[in-house]
């Protein structure tokens, strides 16, 4: 046989360069990424999660100094920081919990169609987002 009879297709390799800011990740890709992301910032943020837990339940006083932690802040930590963080593991938290329930819903339904993958990931983006920034507005006192 001749070569031009038997063309194999030809695959090359993604150039980091050139072809992934023209790359399109799909809303189920994000999705998968941010769930990754949103455990190892929790796994992370995890010693402070603890800390705020402890400092809200342990007395009055250490109420007062955890409150007083988000207005003026810590040390050279400023409190706008703190509520930064705070609304990180928010997000973490929020969008760990509703992509979970996303795979667990997937998984008991055996809905796994490209349809149904791309408009629960949007729904998962959106609700996660939402919640974040109604929260975030009570946490920086907008409301």
């Amino acid at each position: 046989m001749t070569e031009t009879a038997r063309k194999r297709p030809e695959f090359r390799n993604i150039n980091a360069i050139s072809d992934l800011p023209t790359y399109r990740l799909p809303a189920a890709g994000w999705v998968s990424i941010l769930h990754r992301v949103s455990g190892a910032l929790m796994f992370l943020l995890m010693p402070f999660i603890i800390w705020m837990f402890d400092n809200s339940i342990s007395s009055e006083l250490s109420f007062a100094t955890f409150a007083a932690a988000f207005n003026v802040g810590i040390g050279f930590v400023p409190g706008w920081f703190m509520k930064l963080v705070a609304l990180a593991i928010i997000w973490a938290y929020l969008h760990h919990f509703i992509a979970g329930i996303r795979h667990l819903y997937m998984d008991v339904k055996h809905a796994v169609t490209k349809e149904f993958g791309k408009s629960s990931a949007v729904v998962t983006l959106v609700l996660s987002l939402g919640l974040t920034v109604v929260l975030g507005a009570k946490l920086f006192g907008i409301y």
